[in-house]
Protein backbone atom coordinates (compact mmCIF):
# COMPACT_ATOMS: atom_id res chain seq x y z
CA UNK A 1 0.00 0.00 0.00
CA UNK A 2 1.03 3.61 -0.30
CA UNK A 3 2.65 4.82 2.91
CA UNK A 4 0.99 8.18 3.32
CA UNK A 5 3.09 9.24 6.28
CA UNK A 6 6.17 9.16 4.05
CA UNK A 7 4.63 11.24 1.28
CA UNK A 8 6.19 14.68 1.08
CA UNK A 9 4.02 17.79 0.77
CA UNK A 10 5.13 20.96 -1.00
CA UNK A 11 4.55 24.68 -0.77
CA UNK A 12 2.81 26.37 -3.68
CA UNK A 13 5.95 28.31 -4.61
CA UNK A 14 7.99 25.13 -4.94
CA UNK A 15 5.29 23.46 -7.04
CA UNK A 16 5.08 26.45 -9.40
CA UNK A 17 8.87 26.53 -9.71
CA UNK A 18 8.84 22.87 -10.74
CA UNK A 19 5.92 23.38 -13.11
CA UNK A 20 7.00 26.55 -14.96
CA UNK A 21 9.70 24.85 -17.13
CA UNK A 22 6.92 23.00 -18.94
CA UNK A 23 5.90 26.33 -20.49
CA UNK A 24 9.31 26.74 -22.13
CA UNK A 25 8.44 24.80 -25.30
CA UNK A 26 5.24 26.79 -25.72
CA UNK A 27 6.34 30.31 -24.76
CA UNK A 28 5.19 31.76 -28.10
CA UNK A 29 1.69 30.39 -27.55
CA UNK A 30 1.70 31.81 -24.01
CA UNK A 31 2.74 35.26 -25.26
CA UNK A 32 0.06 35.32 -27.97
CA UNK A 33 -2.52 33.96 -25.53
CA UNK A 34 -1.75 36.74 -23.03
CA UNK A 35 -1.85 39.32 -25.85
CA UNK A 36 -5.32 38.03 -26.80
CA UNK A 37 -6.32 38.14 -23.14
CA UNK A 38 -5.23 41.78 -23.07
CA UNK A 39 -7.33 42.53 -26.16
CA UNK A 40 -10.46 40.96 -24.69
CA UNK A 41 -9.91 42.91 -21.47
CA UNK A 42 -9.54 46.23 -23.26
CA UNK A 43 -12.64 45.51 -25.34
CA UNK A 44 -14.58 44.87 -22.15
CA UNK A 45 -13.33 48.01 -20.42
CA UNK A 46 -14.20 50.35 -23.28
CA UNK A 47 -17.98 49.83 -23.01
CA UNK A 48 -18.42 51.66 -19.66
CA UNK A 49 -16.53 54.66 -21.12
CA UNK A 50 -18.87 54.72 -24.11
CA UNK A 51 -21.94 54.54 -21.82
CA UNK A 52 -20.47 57.26 -19.58
CA UNK A 53 -19.89 59.54 -22.59
CA UNK A 54 -23.43 59.01 -23.96
CA UNK A 55 -25.06 59.52 -20.51
CA UNK A 56 -23.14 62.68 -19.55
CA UNK A 57 -23.45 64.16 -23.04
CA UNK A 58 -27.18 63.41 -23.14
CA UNK A 59 -27.73 65.11 -19.75
CA UNK A 60 -25.52 68.15 -20.37
CA UNK A 61 -25.78 68.77 -24.15
CA UNK A 62 -28.36 66.52 -25.79
CA UNK A 63 -28.14 68.41 -29.13
CA UNK A 64 -24.50 67.35 -29.61
CA UNK A 65 -25.47 63.69 -29.28
CA UNK A 66 -26.25 63.20 -33.00
CA UNK A 67 -27.10 60.06 -34.93
CA UNK A 68 -23.68 60.17 -36.56
CA UNK A 69 -21.97 60.17 -33.14
CA UNK A 70 -24.07 57.22 -31.97
CA UNK A 71 -23.35 55.26 -35.17
CA UNK A 72 -19.61 55.95 -34.88
CA UNK A 73 -19.65 54.74 -31.30
CA UNK A 74 -21.68 51.68 -32.37
CA UNK A 75 -19.19 50.93 -35.18
CA UNK A 76 -16.30 51.26 -32.75
CA UNK A 77 -17.93 48.83 -30.34
CA UNK A 78 -18.76 46.41 -33.20
CA UNK A 79 -15.09 46.36 -34.24
CA UNK A 80 -14.10 45.78 -30.64
CA UNK A 81 -16.52 42.84 -30.36
CA UNK A 82 -15.12 41.26 -33.55
CA UNK A 83 -11.59 41.61 -32.18
CA UNK A 84 -12.80 40.20 -28.86
CA UNK A 85 -14.40 37.17 -30.58
CA UNK A 86 -11.27 36.35 -32.57
CA UNK A 87 -9.03 36.72 -29.53
CA UNK A 88 -11.38 34.63 -27.41
CA UNK A 89 -11.41 31.82 -30.02
CA UNK A 90 -7.60 31.69 -29.94
CA UNK A 91 -7.61 31.56 -26.15
CA UNK A 92 -10.32 28.89 -25.97
CA UNK A 93 -8.81 26.64 -28.65
CA UNK A 94 -5.05 27.10 -28.87
CA UNK A 95 -4.75 27.82 -25.15
CA UNK A 96 -6.51 24.59 -24.22
CA UNK A 97 -4.44 22.62 -26.74
CA UNK A 98 -1.31 24.03 -25.13
CA UNK A 99 -2.59 22.88 -21.74
CA UNK A 100 -3.21 19.40 -23.14
CA UNK A 101 0.31 19.31 -24.57
CA UNK A 102 1.75 20.22 -21.18
CA UNK A 103 -0.37 17.51 -19.56
CA UNK A 104 0.94 15.05 -22.17
CA UNK A 105 4.55 16.08 -21.52
CA UNK A 106 4.12 15.67 -17.77
CA UNK A 107 2.49 12.26 -18.17
CA UNK A 108 5.34 11.19 -20.45
CA UNK A 109 7.93 12.31 -17.88
CA UNK A 110 6.06 10.60 -15.04
CA UNK A 111 5.81 7.32 -16.96
CA UNK A 112 9.48 7.45 -17.93
CA UNK A 113 10.43 8.05 -14.28
CA UNK A 114 8.22 5.16 -13.13
CA UNK A 115 10.13 2.85 -15.47
CA UNK A 116 13.33 3.70 -13.59
CA UNK A 117 12.01 3.04 -10.10
CA UNK A 118 13.04 -0.11 -8.29
CA UNK A 119 10.94 -3.04 -7.15
CA UNK A 120 10.92 -1.52 -3.67
CA UNK A 121 8.77 1.38 -4.87
CA UNK A 122 6.21 -0.95 -6.45
CA UNK A 123 6.22 -3.19 -3.41
CA UNK A 124 5.03 -0.26 -1.31
CA UNK A 125 2.75 1.60 -3.73
CA UNK A 126 -0.60 0.42 -5.02
CA UNK A 127 -0.96 0.30 -8.79
CA UNK A 128 -4.31 2.12 -8.47
CA UNK A 129 -2.55 5.02 -6.76
CA UNK A 130 0.07 5.20 -9.51
CA UNK A 131 -2.58 5.09 -12.22
CA UNK A 132 -4.52 7.88 -10.50
CA UNK A 133 -1.40 10.05 -10.38
CA UNK A 134 -0.61 9.80 -14.09
CA UNK A 135 -4.21 9.95 -15.36
CA UNK A 136 -6.87 11.69 -13.23
CA UNK A 137 -4.45 13.92 -11.33
CA UNK A 138 -3.04 15.37 -14.54
CA UNK A 139 -6.44 16.03 -16.15
CA UNK A 140 -6.84 19.21 -14.11
CA UNK A 141 -3.36 20.37 -15.13
CA UNK A 142 -4.73 21.10 -18.64
CA UNK A 143 -7.16 23.70 -17.32
CA UNK A 144 -4.65 24.97 -14.77
CA UNK A 145 -1.80 25.46 -17.24
CA UNK A 146 -4.04 27.32 -19.67
CA UNK A 147 -6.12 29.44 -17.30
CA UNK A 148 -3.59 30.19 -14.57
CA UNK A 149 -1.43 32.76 -16.45
CA UNK A 150 -4.45 33.97 -18.42
CA UNK A 151 -6.76 34.60 -15.46
CA UNK A 152 -4.14 36.35 -13.34
CA UNK A 153 -2.99 38.45 -16.30
CA UNK A 154 -6.57 39.56 -17.08
CA UNK A 155 -7.24 40.24 -13.41
CA UNK A 156 -4.08 42.34 -13.15
CA UNK A 157 -4.97 44.44 -16.19
CA UNK A 158 -8.56 44.94 -15.08
CA UNK A 159 -7.57 45.82 -11.52
CA UNK A 160 -4.97 48.39 -12.60
CA UNK A 161 -7.00 49.98 -15.39
CA UNK A 162 -10.20 49.97 -13.34
CA UNK A 163 -8.41 51.56 -10.38
CA UNK A 164 -6.93 54.30 -12.58
CA UNK A 165 -10.25 55.09 -14.28
CA UNK A 166 -12.31 54.88 -11.09
CA UNK A 167 -9.78 57.02 -9.21
CA UNK A 168 -10.05 59.70 -11.91
CA UNK A 169 -13.83 59.64 -11.54
CA UNK A 170 -13.78 59.66 -7.70
CA UNK A 171 -10.62 58.93 -5.73
CA UNK A 172 -12.43 58.87 -2.36
CA UNK A 173 -15.08 56.37 -3.43
CA UNK A 174 -12.42 54.22 -5.10
CA UNK A 175 -10.28 54.05 -1.97
CA UNK A 176 -13.31 53.02 0.10
CA UNK A 177 -14.18 50.23 -2.32
CA UNK A 178 -10.63 48.95 -2.73
CA UNK A 179 -10.19 48.79 1.04
CA UNK A 180 -12.67 45.88 1.05
CA UNK A 181 -10.62 43.82 -1.44
CA UNK A 182 -7.64 42.87 0.83
CA UNK A 183 -10.01 41.61 3.53
CA UNK A 184 -11.83 39.58 0.91
CA UNK A 185 -8.60 38.08 -0.47
CA UNK A 186 -7.22 37.12 2.97
CA UNK A 187 -10.48 35.47 4.05
CA UNK A 188 -10.82 33.50 0.83
CA UNK A 189 -7.17 32.45 0.93
CA UNK A 190 -7.61 30.89 4.37
CA UNK A 191 -10.59 28.90 3.15
CA UNK A 192 -8.60 27.95 0.04
CA UNK A 193 -5.89 26.31 2.11
CA UNK A 194 -8.48 24.07 3.76
CA UNK A 195 -9.97 23.31 0.37
CA UNK A 196 -6.58 22.26 -1.04
CA UNK A 197 -6.08 19.81 1.81
CA UNK A 198 -9.54 18.37 1.10
CA UNK A 199 -8.64 18.00 -2.59
CA UNK A 200 -5.42 16.21 -1.61
CA UNK A 201 -7.37 13.72 0.53
CA UNK A 202 -9.81 13.25 -2.33
CA UNK A 203 -7.00 12.38 -4.76
CA UNK A 204 -5.53 9.84 -2.35
CA UNK A 205 -8.89 8.20 -1.77
CA UNK A 206 -9.55 7.99 -5.52
CA UNK A 207 -6.32 6.03 -5.77
CA UNK A 208 -7.40 3.76 -2.93
CA UNK A 209 -10.76 3.20 -4.60
CA UNK A 210 -9.07 2.39 -7.94
CA UNK A 211 -6.71 0.00 -6.18
CA UNK A 212 -9.62 -1.75 -4.44
CA UNK A 213 -11.56 -2.14 -7.71
CA UNK A 214 -8.48 -3.37 -9.58
CA UNK A 215 -7.60 -5.88 -6.86
CA UNK A 216 -11.13 -7.24 -6.69
CA UNK A 217 -11.70 -7.49 -10.45
CA UNK A 218 -8.34 -9.11 -11.19
CA UNK A 219 -8.99 -11.62 -8.42
CA UNK A 220 -12.60 -12.21 -9.34
CA UNK A 221 -12.04 -15.96 -9.88
CA UNK A 222 -10.76 -16.32 -6.34
CA UNK A 223 -13.65 -14.22 -5.05
CA UNK A 224 -16.17 -16.49 -6.76
CA UNK A 225 -14.35 -19.66 -5.78
CA UNK A 226 -14.60 -18.73 -2.09
CA UNK A 227 -18.06 -17.14 -2.52
CA UNK A 228 -16.75 -13.91 -1.01
CA UNK A 229 -18.75 -11.53 -3.21
CA UNK A 230 -20.46 -9.99 -0.17
CA UNK A 231 -17.12 -9.54 1.58
CA UNK A 232 -15.71 -7.73 -1.45
CA UNK A 233 -18.84 -5.59 -1.66
CA UNK A 234 -18.40 -4.64 1.99
CA UNK A 235 -14.75 -3.65 1.47
CA UNK A 236 -15.67 -1.66 -1.63
CA UNK A 237 -18.54 0.01 0.22
CA UNK A 238 -16.16 1.09 2.99
CA UNK A 239 -13.79 2.75 0.51
CA UNK A 240 -16.72 4.19 -1.43
CA UNK A 241 -18.24 5.73 1.72
CA UNK A 242 -14.85 7.16 2.72
CA UNK A 243 -14.63 8.78 -0.71
CA UNK A 244 -18.13 10.19 -0.24
CA UNK A 245 -17.20 11.68 3.15
CA UNK A 246 -14.07 13.30 1.73
CA UNK A 247 -16.00 14.76 -1.20
CA UNK A 248 -18.64 15.98 1.25
CA UNK A 249 -15.92 17.78 3.20
CA UNK A 250 -14.59 19.25 -0.04
CA UNK A 251 -18.01 20.59 -0.97
CA UNK A 252 -18.38 22.10 2.50
CA UNK A 253 -15.28 24.23 1.93
CA UNK A 254 -16.38 25.01 -1.63
CA UNK A 255 -19.74 26.19 -0.31
CA UNK A 256 -18.05 28.30 2.37
CA UNK A 257 -15.78 29.74 -0.27
CA UNK A 258 -18.60 30.67 -2.65
CA UNK A 259 -20.74 32.07 0.19
CA UNK A 260 -17.86 34.25 1.35
CA UNK A 261 -17.28 35.64 -2.13
CA UNK A 262 -20.97 36.42 -2.58
CA UNK A 263 -21.06 38.11 0.81
CA UNK A 264 -18.13 40.36 -0.12
CA UNK A 265 -19.76 41.06 -3.50
CA UNK A 266 -22.83 42.27 -1.66
CA UNK A 267 -20.68 44.34 0.69
CA UNK A 268 -18.95 46.11 -2.20
CA UNK A 269 -22.27 46.85 -3.91
CA UNK A 270 -23.64 48.11 -0.59
CA UNK A 271 -20.67 50.47 -0.22
CA UNK A 272 -21.16 51.63 -3.81
CA UNK A 273 -24.91 52.16 -3.31
CA UNK A 274 -24.59 54.18 -0.11
CA UNK A 275 -21.31 56.02 -0.71
CA UNK A 276 -21.99 56.56 -4.43
CA UNK A 277 -25.45 57.95 -3.71
CA UNK A 278 -24.08 60.35 -1.07
CA UNK A 279 -21.28 61.47 -3.42
CA UNK A 280 -23.80 62.21 -6.19
CA UNK A 281 -26.13 64.12 -3.81
CA UNK A 282 -23.23 66.31 -2.80
CA UNK A 283 -22.24 66.90 -6.44
CA UNK A 284 -18.94 65.07 -6.20
CA UNK A 285 -19.86 62.69 -9.01
CA UNK A 286 -21.96 63.05 -12.18
CA UNK A 287 -24.86 60.66 -12.93
CA UNK A 288 -23.07 59.38 -16.05
CA UNK A 289 -19.92 58.92 -14.00
CA UNK A 290 -21.87 56.93 -11.43
CA UNK A 291 -23.33 54.70 -14.17
CA UNK A 292 -19.84 54.09 -15.57
CA UNK A 293 -18.59 53.60 -12.02
CA UNK A 294 -21.21 50.92 -11.38
CA UNK A 295 -20.27 49.16 -14.63
CA UNK A 296 -16.55 49.22 -13.82
CA UNK A 297 -17.18 48.03 -10.29
CA UNK A 298 -19.38 45.23 -11.68
CA UNK A 299 -16.55 44.27 -14.04
CA UNK A 300 -14.03 44.45 -11.21
CA UNK A 301 -16.22 42.39 -8.87
CA UNK A 302 -16.86 39.84 -11.64
CA UNK A 303 -13.09 39.63 -12.17
CA UNK A 304 -12.38 39.18 -8.48
CA UNK A 305 -15.13 36.58 -8.24
CA UNK A 306 -13.71 34.79 -11.28
CA UNK A 307 -10.22 34.75 -9.78
CA UNK A 308 -11.53 33.52 -6.46
CA UNK A 309 -13.67 30.88 -8.13
CA UNK A 310 -10.66 29.97 -10.25
CA UNK A 311 -8.97 29.23 -6.94
CA UNK A 312 -10.95 25.95 -6.86
CA UNK A 313 -9.50 25.01 -10.24
CA UNK A 314 -6.15 26.39 -9.10
CA UNK A 315 -6.16 24.11 -6.07
CA UNK A 316 -7.17 21.11 -8.18
CA UNK A 317 -4.31 21.87 -10.54
CA UNK A 318 -1.82 22.40 -7.71
CA UNK A 319 -2.90 19.12 -6.13
CA UNK A 320 -2.34 17.35 -9.44
CA UNK A 321 1.07 19.00 -9.82
CA UNK A 322 1.98 18.04 -6.26
CA UNK A 323 1.15 14.39 -6.80
CA UNK A 324 3.10 14.50 -10.08
CA UNK A 325 6.12 16.00 -8.30
CA UNK A 326 5.89 13.31 -5.63
CA UNK A 327 6.38 10.71 -8.36
CA UNK A 328 9.26 12.64 -9.92
CA UNK A 329 10.95 12.97 -6.52
CA UNK A 330 10.75 9.24 -5.79
CA UNK A 331 14.34 8.07 -5.55
CA UNK A 332 15.80 6.11 -8.43
CA UNK A 333 17.62 3.49 -6.37
CA UNK A 334 18.93 1.45 -9.32
CA UNK A 335 20.88 3.51 -11.84
CA UNK A 336 23.90 3.38 -14.13
CA UNK A 337 27.14 4.11 -12.33
CA UNK A 338 29.41 6.82 -13.80
CA UNK A 339 31.50 5.28 -16.55
CA UNK A 340 29.27 2.21 -16.94
CA UNK A 341 29.89 0.35 -20.20
CA UNK A 342 27.71 -1.97 -22.31
CA UNK A 343 27.78 -5.65 -21.41
CA UNK A 344 28.65 -7.23 -24.74
CA UNK A 345 28.79 -10.98 -25.43
CA UNK A 346 29.33 -12.17 -21.85
CA UNK A 347 30.60 -15.69 -21.28
CA UNK A 348 28.33 -16.17 -18.26
CA UNK A 349 30.77 -16.55 -15.36
CA UNK A 350 28.95 -15.27 -12.25
CA UNK A 351 30.47 -14.77 -8.81
CA UNK A 352 29.09 -13.55 -5.47
CA UNK A 353 31.81 -12.25 -3.17
CA UNK A 354 30.87 -11.57 0.47
CA UNK A 355 27.42 -10.37 -0.58
CA UNK A 356 25.13 -8.93 2.11
CA UNK A 357 21.61 -7.78 1.38
CA UNK A 358 18.50 -6.68 3.25
CA UNK A 359 15.27 -5.34 1.77
CA UNK A 360 15.35 -1.53 2.01
CA UNK A 361 11.69 -1.13 2.97
CA UNK A 362 11.40 -3.55 5.90
CA UNK A 363 15.13 -4.19 6.52
CA UNK A 364 14.57 -7.93 6.38
CA UNK A 365 18.09 -9.45 6.29
CA UNK A 366 18.43 -12.08 3.55
CA UNK A 367 22.18 -12.61 3.10
CA UNK A 368 25.30 -12.01 5.17
CA UNK A 369 28.67 -12.64 3.50
CA UNK A 370 27.33 -14.94 0.75
CA UNK A 371 29.95 -16.44 -1.59
CA UNK A 372 29.17 -18.33 -4.77
CA UNK A 373 30.96 -19.14 -8.03
CA UNK A 374 29.04 -20.16 -11.18
CA UNK A 375 31.06 -21.15 -14.26
CA UNK A 376 30.06 -20.20 -17.80
CA UNK A 377 27.62 -22.72 -19.27
CA UNK A 378 27.11 -24.43 -15.91
CA UNK A 379 23.64 -25.62 -14.87
CA UNK A 380 23.05 -24.63 -11.26
CA UNK A 381 19.96 -25.60 -9.24
CA UNK A 382 18.98 -23.90 -6.00
CA UNK A 383 16.69 -25.59 -3.47
CA UNK A 384 15.78 -24.79 0.09
CA UNK A 385 12.95 -23.81 2.40
CA UNK A 386 10.68 -20.85 1.62
CA UNK A 387 12.16 -17.58 2.76
CA UNK A 388 15.73 -18.79 2.35
CA UNK A 389 16.51 -16.21 -0.34
CA UNK A 390 16.40 -18.28 -3.54
CA UNK A 391 14.38 -15.78 -5.59
CA UNK A 392 16.18 -12.86 -3.99
CA UNK A 393 19.55 -14.26 -5.06
CA UNK A 394 18.35 -14.47 -8.66
CA UNK A 395 16.87 -10.95 -8.52
CA UNK A 396 20.25 -9.53 -7.50
CA UNK A 397 21.97 -10.64 -10.71
CA UNK A 398 19.94 -8.40 -13.09
CA UNK A 399 20.01 -5.66 -10.41
CA UNK A 400 16.32 -5.65 -9.58
CA UNK A 401 17.76 -4.80 -6.17
CA UNK A 402 21.23 -3.55 -5.27
CA UNK A 403 23.31 -5.32 -2.64
CA UNK A 404 24.42 -3.60 0.57
CA UNK A 405 27.94 -5.04 0.78
CA UNK A 406 30.27 -7.16 -1.29
CA UNK A 407 30.11 -7.48 -5.07
CA UNK A 408 28.57 -9.56 -7.81
CA UNK A 409 30.83 -10.21 -10.79
CA UNK A 410 29.97 -11.14 -14.36
CA UNK A 411 33.01 -12.43 -16.24
CA UNK A 412 35.20 -10.98 -13.51
CA UNK A 413 33.68 -7.48 -13.69
CA UNK A 414 31.37 -5.91 -11.10
CA UNK A 415 27.85 -5.78 -12.54
CA UNK A 416 27.65 -2.13 -11.43
CA UNK A 417 30.24 -1.38 -14.11
CA UNK A 418 27.78 -2.44 -16.81
CA UNK A 419 24.82 -0.38 -17.98
CA UNK A 420 21.57 -1.74 -16.56
CA UNK A 421 19.92 -2.12 -19.95
CA UNK A 422 22.77 -4.13 -21.47
CA UNK A 423 23.08 -6.29 -18.33
CA UNK A 424 19.40 -7.23 -18.38
CA UNK A 425 19.46 -7.79 -22.16
CA UNK A 426 21.86 -10.66 -21.53
CA UNK A 427 19.69 -12.33 -18.89
CA UNK A 428 16.55 -14.31 -19.64
CA UNK A 429 14.02 -15.05 -16.90
CA UNK A 430 11.30 -17.70 -16.86
CA UNK A 431 9.11 -17.41 -13.78
CA UNK A 432 6.29 -19.38 -12.26
CA UNK A 433 3.93 -16.39 -12.41
CA UNK A 434 3.87 -15.77 -16.15
CA UNK A 435 2.80 -12.30 -17.22
CA UNK A 436 1.30 -11.97 -20.68
CA UNK A 437 0.28 -8.58 -21.96
CA UNK A 438 -3.20 -7.92 -23.31
CA UNK A 439 -2.73 -8.55 -27.03
CA UNK A 440 -2.02 -11.39 -29.44
CA UNK A 441 0.17 -14.46 -29.05
CA UNK A 442 2.51 -13.04 -31.66
CA UNK A 443 2.88 -9.71 -29.84
CA UNK A 444 3.68 -11.45 -26.57
CA UNK A 445 6.43 -13.59 -28.09
CA UNK A 446 7.80 -10.67 -30.13
CA UNK A 447 8.13 -8.74 -26.86
CA UNK A 448 11.32 -10.74 -26.33
CA UNK A 449 13.26 -8.80 -28.94
CA UNK A 450 12.67 -5.57 -30.79
CA UNK A 451 12.44 -5.73 -34.59
CA UNK A 452 12.19 -9.53 -34.66
CA UNK A 453 10.74 -10.88 -37.91
CA UNK A 454 7.64 -13.05 -38.00
CA UNK A 455 9.74 -16.02 -39.08
CA UNK A 456 12.00 -15.54 -36.04
CA UNK A 457 8.96 -15.38 -33.74
CA UNK A 458 7.56 -18.60 -35.21
CA UNK A 459 10.96 -20.31 -34.94
CA UNK A 460 11.19 -19.30 -31.27
CA UNK A 461 7.71 -20.77 -30.68
CA UNK A 462 8.75 -24.03 -32.37
CA UNK A 463 11.86 -24.31 -30.19
CA UNK A 464 9.68 -23.74 -27.12
CA UNK A 465 7.26 -26.46 -28.20
CA UNK A 466 4.47 -23.90 -28.56
CA UNK A 467 3.95 -23.76 -32.33
CA UNK A 468 1.54 -26.70 -32.47
CA UNK A 469 -0.95 -25.45 -29.89
CA UNK A 470 -0.67 -21.87 -31.18
CA UNK A 471 -1.66 -22.92 -34.70
CA UNK A 472 -4.58 -24.86 -33.20
CA UNK A 473 -6.01 -21.63 -31.77
CA UNK A 474 -8.80 -19.99 -33.75
CA UNK A 475 -6.64 -17.13 -35.00
CA UNK A 476 -3.27 -18.83 -34.60
CA UNK A 477 -0.48 -16.40 -33.81
CA UNK A 478 -2.98 -13.52 -34.02
CA UNK A 479 -5.22 -15.02 -31.33
CA UNK A 480 -6.08 -12.60 -28.53
CA UNK A 481 -4.80 -13.93 -25.19
CA UNK A 482 -6.98 -11.77 -22.93
CA UNK A 483 -5.85 -9.71 -19.96
CA UNK A 484 -2.84 -11.43 -18.37
CA UNK A 485 -3.38 -14.35 -20.76
CA UNK A 486 -6.63 -15.54 -19.15
CA UNK A 487 -7.71 -17.30 -22.36
CA UNK A 488 -4.77 -19.69 -22.22
CA UNK A 489 -3.92 -22.57 -19.88
CA UNK A 490 -1.01 -22.39 -17.46
CA UNK A 491 1.15 -24.64 -19.62
CA UNK A 492 0.37 -22.65 -22.77
CA UNK A 493 1.23 -19.37 -21.07
CA UNK A 494 4.46 -20.84 -19.77
CA UNK A 495 5.54 -22.06 -23.20
CA UNK A 496 4.79 -18.65 -24.70
CA UNK A 497 6.97 -17.08 -22.03
CA UNK A 498 9.72 -19.60 -22.89
CA UNK A 499 9.36 -18.75 -26.58
CA UNK A 500 9.80 -15.12 -25.60
CA UNK A 501 13.11 -15.97 -23.93
CA UNK A 502 14.18 -18.13 -26.91
CA UNK A 503 13.64 -15.08 -29.11
CA UNK A 504 15.71 -12.96 -26.74
CA UNK A 505 18.45 -15.63 -26.86
CA UNK A 506 20.37 -14.55 -23.72
CA UNK A 507 23.62 -16.20 -22.58
CA UNK A 508 22.36 -16.33 -18.96
CA UNK A 509 19.09 -18.00 -18.00
CA UNK A 510 17.23 -17.82 -14.68
CA UNK A 511 14.27 -20.15 -14.12
CA UNK A 512 12.27 -19.47 -10.96
CA UNK A 513 10.02 -22.46 -10.22
CA UNK A 514 8.88 -22.39 -13.83
CA UNK A 515 6.96 -25.70 -13.65
CA UNK A 516 5.77 -25.90 -10.04
CA UNK A 517 2.23 -24.71 -10.80
CA UNK A 518 1.64 -27.03 -13.79
CA UNK A 519 -0.06 -30.39 -14.11
CA UNK A 520 2.05 -33.44 -14.97
CA UNK A 521 1.43 -33.34 -18.73
CA UNK A 522 2.08 -29.60 -18.98
CA UNK A 523 5.14 -29.95 -16.74
CA UNK A 524 6.57 -32.60 -19.04
CA UNK A 525 6.04 -30.46 -22.13
CA UNK A 526 7.41 -27.31 -20.50
CA UNK A 527 10.37 -29.21 -19.01
CA UNK A 528 11.40 -30.34 -22.50
CA UNK A 529 11.20 -26.73 -23.68
CA UNK A 530 13.27 -25.54 -20.73
CA UNK A 531 15.86 -28.25 -21.34
CA UNK A 532 16.23 -27.09 -24.92
CA UNK A 533 16.40 -23.47 -23.78
CA UNK A 534 19.14 -24.19 -21.23
CA UNK A 535 21.59 -25.75 -23.72
CA UNK A 536 24.80 -23.76 -23.99
CA UNK A 537 23.75 -21.18 -21.41
CA UNK A 538 24.67 -20.43 -17.84
CA UNK A 539 21.48 -21.60 -16.14
CA UNK A 540 20.21 -21.01 -12.61
CA UNK A 541 17.11 -23.00 -11.71
CA UNK A 542 14.98 -22.60 -8.59
CA UNK A 543 12.80 -25.65 -8.07
CA UNK A 544 10.66 -27.34 -5.46
CA UNK A 545 10.18 -30.44 -7.62
CA UNK A 546 13.56 -32.10 -7.22
CA UNK A 547 12.94 -34.43 -10.16
CA UNK A 548 13.41 -31.49 -12.53
CA UNK A 549 16.94 -30.71 -11.32
CA UNK A 550 18.53 -34.18 -10.97
CA UNK A 551 20.69 -33.59 -14.05
CA UNK A 552 22.02 -30.22 -12.88
CA UNK A 553 25.80 -29.85 -12.81
CA UNK A 554 25.58 -28.60 -9.27
CA UNK A 555 22.81 -28.27 -6.69
CA UNK A 556 22.92 -25.65 -3.93
CA UNK A 557 20.90 -25.90 -0.72
CA UNK A 558 20.16 -22.34 0.39
CA UNK A 559 18.73 -21.57 3.82
CA UNK A 560 18.68 -18.55 6.13
CA UNK A 561 22.21 -19.58 7.12
CA UNK A 562 23.42 -19.27 3.53
CA UNK A 563 24.58 -22.08 1.24
CA UNK A 564 24.75 -25.06 3.59
CA UNK A 565 25.12 -27.90 1.05
CA UNK A 566 26.55 -28.10 -2.45
CA UNK A 567 27.14 -30.91 -4.93
CA UNK A 568 25.52 -33.21 -7.47
CA UNK A 569 22.26 -35.01 -6.90
CA UNK A 570 24.03 -38.25 -6.00
CA UNK A 571 26.62 -36.67 -3.70
CA UNK A 572 23.99 -34.72 -1.78
CA UNK A 573 21.88 -37.83 -1.30
CA UNK A 574 24.93 -39.65 0.01
CA UNK A 575 25.58 -36.76 2.40
CA UNK A 576 22.30 -37.49 4.17
CA UNK A 577 21.62 -33.84 5.00
CA UNK A 578 18.89 -31.32 4.16
CA UNK A 579 18.74 -32.23 0.46
CA UNK A 580 18.38 -35.90 1.35
CA UNK A 581 15.52 -34.98 3.69
CA UNK A 582 13.81 -32.93 0.93
CA UNK A 583 14.19 -35.80 -1.53
CA UNK A 584 12.83 -38.46 0.83
CA UNK A 585 9.91 -36.25 1.84
CA UNK A 586 9.07 -35.53 -1.81
CA UNK A 587 9.04 -39.26 -2.63
CA UNK A 588 6.83 -40.05 0.35
CA UNK A 589 4.28 -37.49 -0.85
CA UNK A 590 3.97 -39.05 -4.28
Amino acid sequence: MEIQSNVKTYRSGELLRRFLPYYKKYWKIVVIDLFCAGLTTICELVLPMIIRFITNTGMNDLASLTVAVILRLGALYLILRIVDSMANFYMAYTGHVMGTRIETDMRRDAYAHLQKLSNTYYNNTKVGQIMGRITNDLFDVTEFSHHCPEEFFIAGIKAIISFVILARISLGLTLILFAVIPVMVVTCTLINLRMREAFRKQRVQIGELNARIEDSLLGQKVVKAFTNEEKEKAKFEEDNINFFRIKKETYKFMAAFQTTTRAFDGLMYLVLLVAGGLFMIRGKIMPGDLVAYVMYVSTLIATIRRIIEFAEQFQRGMTGIERFVQIMDSDIEIFDEPGAVPCEHPQGNIAFHNVSFEYPDDHNVVFRGLNLEIRAGEKIAIVGPSGGGKTTLCNLIPRFYDIDQGEILLDGKNIHKYTIKSLRQNIGMVQQDVYLFSGTVYENIAYGRENATRDEVIEAAKRAGADEFIRALKDGYDAYVGERGVKLSGGQKQRISIARVFLKNPPILIMDEATSALDNESEFQVARSLEALAKGRTTITIAHRLSSIRNSDRILVLTEEGIVEEGTHESLLALGGIYHHFYVTANELK
